[in-house]
């Protein structure tokens, strides 16, 4: 598997990262232990994760893995804080990014995940409630404690990209936005109007995420919602749904026709094209299963030729309206 810098970091990833959003709640942990053997095999190091994923579950088994099975400087480790979370009566969450809520987040997180550092320490969602200025210093601090090694933000529209880039830099002397981490696949190509040109001019990475347009664009959605399923699933039948529907049958049926005149699968179609498109330092991936992630990375040696890229990129082609048109 390639390794790419993040951005004009000293920070090489692999190109492909592993997602744990379900780890320890949809994928057991001895499911999660395939995952990681069979990541790590391919040549894979970038591991992504959450404070928020399963309300700290996550954390927890990739904490008990490296305690018992893998070691630590083997894995980039990326985690997010910023997402607070309780209970009154029913689960509730909301964005906060505030420095106490940041660093008391990234203290719990080290905790569970066994370790004194973060190779990437992500702030998981905007806070209207909190300046930039002081969620940039709580980067910043953490940084400075040795907590982790580099700073940036996840879900964060190109203006704050920006803004944040500029707060975390001060005038060379900051420990500088090292990386934004955006959904990016066929389904979801935003970030390509504004965002990727600001991390090209500005130096920052992108790490994208959901490159399988949340499984939808494996194909198995086509005919009806499998039992075992994502979209079947009570914790995350949300997160699938606003891909269902017709708005974007037409490109899952140009992916799946790709993969056929390839004799590819169509997940493997998907992931080249979202692992390669211009200025990604890394897509990130998630897997229920071993069998799916195994299946999903045989698309280490799959280059898309360039008559099917640029076929794909027409069908899923961005109505770019002013002033981003210039």
């Amino acid at each position: 598997m390639e390794h790419r810098r993040l951005g004009r970091t000293g920070l090489r990833v692999s190109s492909v990262g592993l997602g744990t959003m379900t780890w320890g709640r949809d994928t057991d942990e001895l499911e999660a232990k395939e995952q990681l053997d069979i990541f790590l095999d391919a040549g894979g190091t970038l591991v992504d994760t959450a404070a928020s994923y399963g309300e700290g579950v996550s954390e927890e088994v990739i904490g008990a893995l490296l305690r018992e099975h893998v070691d630590r400087q083997d894995l980039v480790l990326v985690s997010k804080a910023g997402v607070r979370t309780w209970r009154t009566g029913e689960r509730s969450s909301v964005a906060d990014a505030s420095r106490g809520s940041l660093l008391d987040t990234l203290d719990t997180s080290l905790a569970r995940l066994g370790t004194d550092h973060l190779d990437l320490l992500l702030v998981q969602v905007p806070d209207p409630t909190t300046s930039l200025e002081e969620t940039a210093h709580a980067l910043s601090l953490a940084v400075s404690s040795g907590r982790t090694r580099y700073v940036g933000i996840a879900n964060h529209p190109a203006w704050a990209s920006v803004r944040m880039h500029d707060l975390l830099s001060e005038n060379g002397r900051g420990p500088g936005l090292a990386a934004v981490e955006v959904e990016h696949s066929l389904l979801s190509r935003g970030i390509e109007r504004e965002l990727m040109p600001a991390s090209q001019a500005l130096g920052f990475g992108i790490l994208g995420y959901a490159p399988l347009g949340r499984g939808v664009l494996t194909g198995k959605y086509r005919a009806t919602i499998p039992p075992d399923s994502r979209a079947a699933s009570p914790h995350l039948r949300s997160y699938v749904s606003p891909y269902l529907g017709d708005p974007h049958r037409g490109v899952v049926e140009a992916v799946a026709t790709a993969a056929s005149g390839l004799d590819r699968k169509p997940a493997e179609v998907a992931l080249a094209w979202a692992r390669d498109a211009t200025g990604i330092a890394s897509t990130i991936v998630g897997a229920r299963t071993p069998a799916q992630l195994q299946g999903v990375l045989s698309a280490d040696d799959l280059e898309l030729p360039v008559q099917i890229r640029h076929a794909l990129d027409e069908v899923t082609s961005l109505q770019l309206g002013y002033p981003e048109r210039f």
